[in-house]
Parts: C-alpha cells; structure tokens; sequence
C-alpha cells in the first residue's frame, strides 16, 4: 500500500509553491518594499490611503467587504497593536462573504466578541501548549516528521520546501481532524479552488469543489456522531456552545464544518511557509545555523526571530465600526484599516537592526501570530511543528546545507503572503 505521506505526487508541486500561490490569487509582487516602507513609518505611523496604493504596486481586493471603501494603512508596532487590541471598534467582519442567507462563511475568523469568544471556546482547548506538546506530538507530529526523515534519508538531496515543510502541517491537521491521509491533498486542492480568490478556476467548478469539499467534512462528522474517535471532529461534537444569554447547546455540523475548514486551510497553510522560511533564515546565517545545533535551547529564540523577521501572513484588515481618531487621522465609520504587521515587527523604535535575522537579540513580543481577541488559534501546534522538524533535521543530517548547484532560494509571493521559492539542500 502506497504511503500517501511520503508519496511523490505532482499536486504537492502545485499546491506548495509561493509564487504561483499569490499569482492564483492575483496578489503577487515581485519587489521588496521594506525599504519603502521604512520611509513611509518614518513620515508618520498611519497613512490615509490603501497599503498596495501608498507603495505604487497593482490593486487587490481581498476582502469582497472592504471594496470602494476608504482604507487607512498603520505601519508602526504602537499603532498595529492599538488596532488589534481595540475589536469592538476594529472589527473583524471585514472577512467573509456577504450573501444572502447572512450566513457566516469565515467562522471565526469573522466574528467579533461575545460571538467570537464563545466559537472559539469549542474548539481552543485543543489548541492549547500542553496539548500541541502532548497529543499533537503523540497522535500526528512526531510520527510524521519520523516517516519523512527516513524517505529523505534514502537520497543526499532535497528541496525542504516541497520534501518536508509543505507536508507536515497538511498531514498534521488531517490527521488530526480524523481524515485519512490520503484525503490531505485532495481536500486542499478542492478547498482552494473552491473559493472566490482562485481566479483560474471557473465558477462550475469552484461549486464542484465546494461539494466535494463539504461532503467529505459532512460525512466525517456523520461518521463520528456514530462512532467517537480520538480527533477533532469528536471532540467538536461533544463541545458545547456557550453564547451570552442564550441555552448551552452543541455545535451544529455546518458549525463543526466551518471549524474543521478554517483549521484545515490555515494550518496548512501557513504553518508550511513559516517553516521554510525559518530554515531559510538559519541556512542562510551558518553562524546562527551552527549556535541553534550547538545549544538547541536557542531554537525557540530562533523560530521567533523568524517570525518577527518575516511573518508569513504580515497583512490584515479591520473594520472601522465608529468614528475614531486614531494616530493624527479622524477615521469615520465605515472605513478599513490595514495593519501591516510585517512591517511593525521591522519598527526601529521597538527593535534595533531590525531588518537584521539575529537570534540573539532580546526577545520580545512580535505580531505574526496577531495580538489580542483573535490571535492565532493553532500558533503553539505551529510552533512545535517547527521546532520538532527542524530538530529532526538537525538530529539526523548534520551536513545539512544549501546545494550551491541549486537556484539559491529567496523570499517571494504576495504583499499578504510571503514564503520561500523553494530549499534545495544536500543533506550529507
């Protein structure tokens, strides 16, 4: 029986690589506008005016919800944070769907508190440290990362990118939520050309995708209403929905799908360019490279530097929900602000050399996760996601470095999604 997991399949090649991830999308970039945005923090810490418009790069309309209306752009770390601490007038209803049934497509990605904190108490206890360190390792991580050393171990290259980093957190999430393996890909590929940002994709068969997308879910769930497992979905059906006001109840299955896509997609996302890019950072700092494999108590300073460095998502939306005066700009309601939490995690006024990857500089809080009502659900199973792959690298190839015959790697994507063009290694 083939492994799903360590198979070579031409979708990995399709769905993991950055740059043709932001052209699907229509969102990517091919300039580094760090030096820009420099400039502009240091004229003043929000600018009225969209973010892609204040850089001179083509438009893109993330969110349906945010379009013809007036954005504002905040750039320093004071600001962001202010913005993303503040949900009752910086609202996260800015994502999703607007439709006719008024139904929440986001989940809770788009809700704001009490709503938001009730959806996210059925689902966070998972999500927990204790829990990425314990039943995370246990029932997914480690068993995975174990099966992908020794498929690597059989040859003296690779590319991380693909052979590594983009199949951990798929197969992480996958499994967890209680599909089989070889359902990973094929429920990745189905969501993102299920959606209103695939721009390659016709509408017959983004609702062919959307079906296949939600039968798969919907049985899962039917499946384990019958019969409980150890995974995610079991765990969501005996969770209880403790809204404000209202009756404890369980979650309903679109409820449980909502979560079980939003965990999939991120997940899997994500967590797979945050990883390359980390490797990126210490492959390409062999100093730094060689202090991490010496005392391995510095690869969580060195996982956090690469957040701050370069998160992988550095770009988010709020909605204005009243009139605000807010860093020198009187705001009124209705507007958008963008908080650039790549470039805030860059401030010279919190950091020194901050365009610098330099694990020994003093660790304080960075925004690639967010900040406050809605920081990142799944950040503590991303976290040890990185910190056990890259350990099993450095446990069993400890030659580990760039091919120097291979195209050097280097940062690319879209100005919302940045992530490594690929890590071609010889591993001894």
């Amino acid at each position: 029986m083939t492994d799903v997991l360590t198979a070579d399949d031409p979708l990995y090649e399709e769905l993991y690589d950055v740059r043709r991830e932001a052209e699907a999308v229509g969102n990517f970039i091919d300039v580094d506008v760090m030096p820009r945005l420099h400039a502009l923090r240091a004229q003043a810490p929000v600018h009225k005016g969209r973010v892609r418009d204040l850089l001179g790069l083509p438009g893109h309309d993330r969110h349906a919800r945010a379009v013809g209306r007036q954005h504002y752009t905040a750039l320093t770390y004071e600001a962001c944070e202010a913005g993303f601490r503040d949900p009752e007038t910086f609202s996260n209803r800015v994502q999703g769907h607007d439709n006719p049934a008024g139904e929440i497509t986001m989940g809770i990605l788009e809700m704001d508190p009490p709503m938001h904190r009730a959806y996210r108490r059925t689902i966070q206890p998972k999500f927990l440290m204790p829990e990425a360190l314990d039943w995370w390792r246990r029932r997914t991580i480690d068993g995975i990362i174990e099966r992908l050393i020794e498929r690597m171990a059989r040859g003296d290259r690779a590319d991380l990118n693909l052979d590594f980093c983009a199949r951990i957190p798929v197969y992480t999430i996958t499994t967890a939520i209680g599909l089989d393996g070889d359902d990973a890909l094929r429920f990745r590929h189905a969501y993102l050309n299920s959606t209103s940002s695939s721009r390659n994709v016709t509408m017959a068969d983004r609702i062919a995708n959307g079906r296949i997308v939600e039968d798969l879910l919907l049985g899962l769930i039917a499946a384990r209403r019958a019969e409980p497992q150890d995974d995610l979905i079991s765990f969501l059906l005996q969770s209880r929905l403790m809204v404000p006001g209202q009756e404890p109840r369980p979650l309903t299955d679109r409820e449980i799908m909502t979560h079980a896509k939003l965990v999939m997609v991120a997940g899997g996302g994500t967590s797979w360019r945050q990883m390359g890019i980390t490797l990126f950072a210490l492959l390409t700092h062999r100093d730094q490279f060689a202090a991490v494999k010496a005392d391995r108590a510095l690869l969580d300073d060195a996982i956090e530097e690469g957040l701050r460095w370069n998160p992988t998502a550095p770009y988010f939306y709020r909605m204005v929900m009243r009139d605000v005066e807010f860093h020198g700009h009187h705001i009124p309601e209705g507007s958008v602000l963008e908080l650039c939490l790549g470039p805030a995690n860059r401030d010279p006024a919190r950091w020194d050399h901050p365009d610098a990857f330099d694990i020994h500089r003093p660790r304080l809080t960075n925004m690639a996760f967010g900040l406050g009502t809605h920081r990142c659900l799944g950040m503590n199973v991303a976290r040890v996601e990185i910190a056990r792959g890259i350990t099993a690298l450095m446990d069993n190839f400890p030659d580990l470095r760039l091919d120097p015959d291979a195209p050097a790697p280097f940062m690319t994507g879209g100005l919302e999604q940045q992530g490594v063009s690929g890590l071609p290694v010889l591993l001894r």
